[in-house]
């Protein structure tokens, strides 16, 4: 069975390589090899949050302290539930987008340590999609601040967008229906600014697929490609690969993964298909990654929608399946 699956997976993979050849655009940048990170034994994963399951709640605090649950309480939250890790988004932090007080992260910081969790990552919003060079260099700052706080928290990756955000309803908007290899050189030169000031302070800069910009593991790759260092990886949203079989996109994407947001559904909605997470485990394990698996529960408009009930049943799903697949082993992939 998992022979099969590899030999599936592998033509999958064969099958959209042209097409990253043809997204990707000047020869001589093509050429330039985007490394896929070193790993070594078999894939060891570790289940983690991402804050953003508690949108409502952690939102609901910033208005009324008296409210909700904040970063504190999630981590409590956390611990209770025997996760490893946290993500924690760092729209939920006091004074976003600017720094928080260095005596209110390492206060976090040391409240994590004392319940035996990690901090995996964190992120913000940005556009580097904008034809507005203001609007660029705003998102590359953002992500310089941000990546100074990673690395007082010790998290090793900050998410970055590969999409538009409001006013801007797509990239196309944003960028001024400007052709996508000059909006895809955008993105690139932004986030290898962003990951030369990520390597000063140990911290990797990790480009999310969102489906605007990414929607396909191809696409993806193509601008990664781009960027070409190594302190620039692909975060792999597992409901944003906006394709007929978006398993095989994260297949072609993970070997590169240096953080994940895994989802519920295959496309970030509730009438799309839920995730298999036994096959989605698989794949990651074939892939050889080694490390955090935070999970991101949506309300997708659900009547009821309660984080509190759904995090501890995605969670026993993930917990399942890594079970499951414990046995398989990454497949030899050519550098």
């Amino acid at each position: 069975m998992t022979s099969l699956f590899s030999r599936r997976t592998f033509l999958k993979q064969a099958a959209l390589l042209p097409l990253a050849a043809t997204v990707s655009i000047p020869a001589s940048t093509a050429l330039a090899a985007y490394a896929q990170p070193k790993r070594i034994g078999g894939s060891h994963l570790r289940p983690a949050l991402n804050a953003y399951s508690f949108l409502e709640l952690l939102n609901a605090n910033a208005k009324d302290k008296t409210k909700g649950l904040d970063l504190f309480q999630l981590c409590d939250f956390c611990a209770q539930h025997n996760f490893d890790a946290i993500d924690l988004t760092g729209y939920f932090f006091p004074g976003y987008p600017q720094a928080p007080a260095d005596s209110y992260l390492f206060a976090l910081k040391r409240h994590a340590f004392d319940l035996g969790l990690a901090i995996s990552g964190t992120g913000v919003r940005n556009d580097f999609t904008a034809a507005n060079p203001a609007v660029r260099a705003e998102g590359v700052q953002r992500l310089k601040t941000w990546i100074e706080v990673a690395a007082k928290l010790g998290a090793p990756v900050v998410r970055a967008f590969a999409d538009s955000q409001p006013p801007f309803k797509n990239w196309q908007q944003a960028a001024d229906n400007a052709p996508r290899a000059t909006v895809e050189g955008y993105l690139a030169d932004a986030l290898r600014e962003c990951a030369d000031h990520g390597k000063k302070f140990g911290v990797i800069v990790g480009v999310q697929n969102h489906g605007d910009f990414i929607n396909t593991g191809a696409e993806h790759l193509s601008l990664l490609r781009r960027v070409d260092h190594e302190w620039c990886g692909a975060l792999v949203d597992t409901g944003k690969y906006l394709t007929p079989d978006p398993y095989a996109d994260i297949a072609l994407t993970a070997p590169y993964a240096v953080n994940w947001q895994i989802k519920e559904t295959m496309q970030s909605s509730v009438d799309s298909p839920a995730t298999d997470m036994k096959k989605l485990i698989t794949i990651i394990r074939q892939s050889g990654y080694r490390g955090y698996l935070p999970i991101e529960t949506l309300s997708m408009r659900r009547k009821g929608y309660d984080s509190t009930v759904e995090v501890p049943k995605m969670l026993a799903d993930l917990r399942a399946a890594l079970a499951a697949t414990e046995s398989i082993a990454p497949v030899p992939r050519p550098r």
